[in-house]
């Protein structure tokens, strides 16, 4: 995740150990959250709901593609502090798969 301007280094350190504390109040890592737990954890409002299904299908995203944005919302959720997956965060979410997609073929 690229820096914020205007953010040091340890507002982002502290950003990251507050995230991490949730996920470990949680139970899990969101990296490591089970497919049954997923839905549960990583709740999604109604536009994220949306903008979810428009991604995997204008991408033709795999189930397990779509796991793993979704694991990626609930970190980015983390990072700002906000217990629901907002649209902007699967996003955000959708703009790092599709780089990663692009980058590797």
């Amino acid at each position: 995740m690229a820096r914020a301007p205007g953010k040091t280094g340890s507002n982002c350190e502290s950003q990251v150990r507050a995230a991490r504390q949730i996920q470990h109040r949680r139970g899990f890592y969101n990296a490591h959250i089970p497919s049954n737990q997923l839905r549960k954890l990583c709740a999604l409002i109604d536009a994220g709901e949306r903008t979810l299904e428009m991604a995997v299908r204008r991408m033709g995203l795999s189930a397990r593609a779509h796991d793993r944005i979704l694991k990626v919302a609930r970190t980015i959720a983390d990072l700002t502090g906000l217990e629901r997956v907002e649209a902007k965060h699967v996003a955000e979410a959708v703009q790092y798969r599709s780089l990663d997609r692009n980058y590797w073929s």
